[in-house]
């Protein structure tokens, strides 16, 4: 039998093995036992409860039993040894990890549901009925598949977690490769969507002005677009003082309660309205056959787009702690099941309510909100149109939050790189004040990027779509020609062609119908 020798200086213990020789053993965190005989394990109790005759009661039993047993539950906690980078805990995404499956709902349905959810009914315009149903549920399923790929691969490799898409996608692409597919879609999904939640949450706080002005004695064109820019900025900024992405868990059920209800209050308005005279269902003619094609391309698109948030998701899963006994993978799918039933409970009833009620009278420009505006406007409660506006406007600041902690981490990454040590408060708020500022210049200087976003969306498709089924394939080798296989191989192949069909639609459609092109001219 070997005999365990206890070394006080150094956390080392020394295993004599039957040969003579030693092996020694490393102890990572476990306090050392003295293993010190003592008459009392010899009590009438003890004895009484040895459940087999013929086991051997010595001075050295009890301890060694406890020591075992503490190993054991030690190496059942572990699992397999984290490699816990000391900078993570520096970093506004990982900085804490207290999350649960609530957190993970409150970001996941904040992140997932927003203002470009209510262009869907546009989409049936050119689908009409039975594929606009049928697309839209396939593209659910499809990016529901892909949001599960994500969270199994957030810890796919023993002793890392991948809290970032940029990192997972270098760690299965390779660093030259992975960077080149991921570092631009990526950028735009963070900070282009802040800059535009800029252009709408400051174009609705001027609407809301003015339907407050209509009843009061003032001016309602003496704030320009521009100063509601800045007014929605400071206001987004200084609610990015947050630290961390756990401490915006609250803004985030603010962002999905004021989202779910904008949602359902416009599909039930709508629904619930007279609809208007000369509504058709008939898919709109078109001039040719490529403006017919890129009519579905852009339907296909706007269907695709309405899910986002898939860059967020690692992010998410990284705020969670994570064991053997309690991987983070658990709660975090558990936040999403329930968000996206949510999610599901507000497009779905949009999107065919929407068509329903406007049919091919769909406006182009700004959906089932700007319908309701011009069918409606005139026997609508301006309470209830304010109302909306109010809400779109919340949701954007809300949103502005969890789509900028990407950029935020990223420049704390930089600054923590260099200097070896955190973020100073001072250090990080200029960081976040810079980024308000910068996103701020972007919306003014170029206020016809809406006019690129299927370009740019194209571009940025296959993080939702075709990557995540790729990098399974790459990270996990599941067998050759065997049915998760052909599958993932499958879902990201055809994420890469629909890619590279958007792109082509986008600009076919820019080159025939051309883009109005105005700088520092925000309307």
């Amino acid at each position: 039998m070997s005999e365990v020798v206890e070394v006080n200086s150094s956390p080392v213990t020394i295993i004599k093995n039957p040969s003579g020789t030693e092996s020694p053993v490393q102890v990572i965190s476990a306090p050392p036992y003295q293993f010190t005989p003592s008459p009392l394990i010899f009590d009438s109790a003890h004895q009484t409860n040895t459940k087999s005759p013929f086991a051997v009661v010595t001075p050295l039993a009890s301890p060694m039993k406890k020591a075992m047993k503490s190993m054991q539950n030690y190496l059942e906690e572990i699992g397999h040894l984290t490699k816990l980078d000391p900078q993570e805990d520096w970093l506004p995404i990982t900085e804490s990890r207290n999350g649960n499956a609530y957190y993970a709902a409150f970001h996941t349905l904040s992140s997932g549901i927003g203002i470009q959810a209510l262009v869907l009914p546009l989409a049936f315009t050119a689908l009409g009925w039975t594929w606009g149903i049928i697309c839209l549920s396939l593209a659910f399923v499809w990016q529901l598949y892909t949001l599960w790929l994500l969270i199994q691969l957030h810890e796919s490799v023993p002793g890392t977690r991948y809290s970032r898409y940029l990192v997972l996608s270098m760690a299965a692409f390779g660093n030259k490769l992975g960077k080149l597919s991921t570092l631009l879609p990526t950028m735009y999904l963070s900070g282009g969507t802040c800059v535009t939640l800029i252009m709408i949450g400051g174009a609705t706080l001027k609407i809301f002005f003015q339907m407050v002005c209509s009843n009061l004695a003032c001016n309602a064109d003496s704030i320009t677009t521009v100063e509601w820019y800045i007014v929605f900025t400071c206001s987004a900024v200084i609610l990015a003082q947050l630290p961390n992405l756990n401490s915006i868990a609250g803004v985030s059920l603010i962002g999905a309660a004021t989202a779910v209800t904008y949602c359902t209050l416009t599909w039930v308005l709508s629904v619930t309205k007279n609809r208007p005279n000369g509504i058709s269902y008939e898919s709109l003619e078109t001039k040719s056959d490529i403006a017919k094609i890129c009519s579905i391309l852009n339907a296909l698109g706007i269907i695709a787009f309405a899910f986002r948030g898939h860059n967020l998701v690692l992010e998410i899963q990284g705020t969670m702690p994570s064991s053997l006994k309690h991987p983070s993978n658990l709660p975090m799918w558990k936040g999403v099941k329930f968000s996206y039933l949510i999610i599901a409970c507000c497009l779905f009833p949009l999107a065919i309510g929407g068509y329903w009620a406007y049919g091919n009278l769909m406006p182009t420009n700004g959906g089932i909100l700007s319908a309701l505006d011009k069918y409606h406007g005139h026997d609508t409660s301006e309470a209830i149109l304010g109302l909306t506006c109010l809400l779109v406007v919340i949701n954007s600041l809300t949103s502005f939050q969890i789509y900028a902690m990407p950029v935020f981490d990223n420049l704390e990454f930089r600054y923590t790189s260099n200097r070896n040590r955190p973020c100073p408060w001072w250090v990080r708020t200029l960081l976040r004040v810079f980024f308000g500022c910068l996103a701020l210049f972007i919306a003014i200087a170029f206020p016809f990027l809406p006019s690129l976003a299927g370009l740019i969306g194209g571009i940025a498709l296959p993080v939702t779509l075709a990557y995540p089924c790729l990098m399974w394939i790459t990270i996990k080798k599941p067998e050759k020609y065997s049915a998760i296989w052909y599958l993932n191989w499958s879902l990201g192949s055809l994420g890469m062609i629909l890619s590279f069909l958007l792109v082509f639609g986008a600009i076919w459609t820019i080159v025939t119908q051309g883009i109005e092109v105005h700088f520092f001219k925000p309307q």
